[in-house]
């Protein structure tokens, strides 16, 4: 027996990394699922893979009759919707505040921040008439400490996420809707290779480096995983949260709860011995 038996549930951004994750163990657990993204071929590609029970619907999120019809169109085929996953997102415009591209920062924003508010403004009055439901919308942990992204707009619209993610609980909860976010930390997935120009497969094909690299970003000896985050989705989605509203879960290995400890104590054997070196 699935921890999602039986539930209706949307993911965004599934054509690859957390997404595709997400559709996978959603359907392990026995959700049937629809998954969103831009690039139709790989969707496709992705739901004949996974076969029953997965379903494709192309949708750019930044876009609101796209994700309005995606809302729509799966709560009329089956009749109900019970987990939306706001996942979809992508790189923004990285360097200094003084050279930031505004045109092409509102367009990440419009991704980051605007593809939640339109999945949770389309998905709540479904889930208020069923009197039910779970929205769950992936943030960072840029969003709540500066220096965790390569960019200060990507960071920006994460925060904005967390604040949303809070004020539509509030709002939503009295309809038995809860809405919660997931702050992953160093996930390897392709988002970094596509912060620093690359596209497609190309980016995607980074995360194996990016395991490699973020090993040691954090306490946890290893680089945080799309299934990590994934896990933690499906937490919100079962009804094992079903008292869980308006929360923020951090899965990032430890990365922000302060410094290292081992880099800690090294500073500290380096302050000594400059003290004995001087006296």
């Amino acid at each position: 027996m699935g921890k999602l038996d039986g539930k209706i549930a949307i993911i965004t951004g599934g054509t690859s990394g957390i997404g595709l994750r997400s559709v996978e163990i959603f359907q392990e657990e026995g959700a049937t699922v629809v998954f969103s993204g831009r690039r139709e071929k790989e969707g496709h590609e992705i739901a004949e893979r996974l076969g029953d029970g997965v379903h494709f619907h192309r949708a750019d999120v930044s876009v609101e009759a796209d994700v309005k019809n995606l809302i729509s169109a799966t709560a009329e085929k089956f009749g109900r919707l019970d987990v939306l996953f706001n996942n979809a997102g992508g790189p923004a415009p990285v360097g200094s505040v003084e050279t930031v591209d505004y045109e092409h920062a509102m367009q990440a924003v419009s991704v980051l921040f605007g593809g939640v508010l339109l999945g949770i403004k389309h998905a709540a009055p479904i889930m208020k008439k069923q009197g039910s439901g779970s929205i769950i919308n992936n943030a960072s942990i840029a969003g709540h400490l500066a220096g965790y992204s390569t960019s200060m707009v990507y960071s920006s619209a994460k925060a904005a996420v967390h604040q949303l993610t809070r004020s539509a609980a509030m709002e939503l909860g009295e309809s038995n809707v809860r809405v919660n976010s997931i702050s992953p930390g160093a996930t390897a997935t392709g988002i970094f290779g596509k912060a620093l120009g690359l596209e497609g497969k190309a980016a995607e094909s980074t995360a194996d480096i990016a395991v490699e690299i973020l090993g040691k970003a954090q306490p946890i000896p290893r680089a945080g995983l799309p299934e990590d985050i994934a896990r933690a989705a499906v937490f919100f989605a079962s009804d094992d949260s079903s008292f869980v509203n308006a929360a923020d879960l951090i899965v990032d290995g430890g990365m922000i709860g302060g410094r290292q400890w081992t880099e800690h104590q090294q500073s500290v054997k380096q302050l000594g011995e400059a003290f004995k070196s001087r006296l």
